[in-house]
């Protein structure tokens, strides 16, 4: 048996010549900077795809009319999810063939780019993509917010009626009316609870509530100057939701009721302080 050094340890024609550590350290840190890469990917999905919930979320705290869909978000924020899951994938792959060679002495001085131009053009495309879809958004929310603003501001033609948009649940707007009454010592002589004794009956309908209040003070001068005022008289204020969960605070125009009953201009200010609670209570 030949037991001479030779036999025992390779020659150094035949040993595999490993490649300098720092090929090691800029591997790594191509690596990691791939990491970052796909972490950033799987994040900007995530914050788009929650994107589109959050502005449906937004439009129906506002009462801004139908709410739209936004479904749009969703499918792209979780298609760069997936494109950060792949880049993960690959550049996991890569490292582990970078090192194999390495560990070969195969130190191939060109490297495909392939992977970091088809991001680098990915990456350009979603932000074209995303700027179009927020400018899009945008102006789809200021068309539904003017709408609404229409609605807010302008009685229903022929009727005489005001729907101001609320920013609360019914019971939280009637609660607040009740607290705005009491602080102002203005009468509340009733709550009638429309839904709540339609529910008895063993019938549904979406919460609404008519408040009955009024000052003795405010109205007995109205009702001199004009006795019909009376069938009007004690103020009423309604809050109500619509099928689509927006609520609505519904009361008598003050300018229909003085056209209505002629009241004279001066007298106007005692059925206006309907428009300040209602205000109040929306807010």
């Amino acid at each position: 048996m030949d037991t001479s050094p030779q036999s025992i340890y390779p020659t150094p024609a035949t040993a595999p010549h490993r490649a300098d550590p720092r090929d090691y350290l800029a591997a790594e840190r191509t690596f990691l900077a791939w990491v970052r890469t796909g972490l950033a990917l799987m994040g900007f999905g995530f914050v788009v795809a929650r994107f589109g919930l959050f502005v449906q979320q937004l439009e129906v705290f506002q009462h801004a009319g139908p709410v739209s869909s936004f479904g749009f978000s969703l499918w792209f924020g979780t298609a760069l999810i997936a494109v950060g899951v792949v880049v993960h994938i690959s550049s996991a792959w890569r490292q582990v063939r970078l090192v194999h060679e390495l560990d070969h002495g195969q130190t191939s001085s060109s490297r495909s780019l392939t992977q970091a131009i088809a991001t680098a053009i990915f990456l350009a495309l979603v932000g074209i993509a995303m700027a179009i879809y927020l400018i899009s958004v945008r102006t789809s929310t200021a068309i539904h917010s003017e709408n609404s603003k229409e609605i807010t501001m302008t009685p229903l033609a022929g009727k005489g009626i005001v729907d101001r948009a609320s920013s609360h649940s019914v019971d939280q707007t009637v609660d607040r009316l009740k607290n705005i009454l009491q602080a102002k010592g203005v009468t509340l002589f009733a709550v009638v609870d429309h839904s709540g004794e339609a529910e008895k009956v063993g019938m549904k309908m979406p919460p609404t509530k008519l408040l009955i209040f009024g000052s003795p003070r405010a109205g007995t001068p109205l009702m001199l100057a004009a006795p019909s005022i009376a069938i009007d008289l004690p103020l009423k204020i309604l809050v109500w939701e619509d099928g689509g969960g927006n609520v609505w605070i519904s009361y008598n125009s003050p300018e229909y009721l003085r056209e209505r009953h002629g009241l004279p201009q001066e007298l106007l200010a005692n059925i206006s302080v309907v428009e300040t609670l209602a205000a109040k209570a929306a807010e």
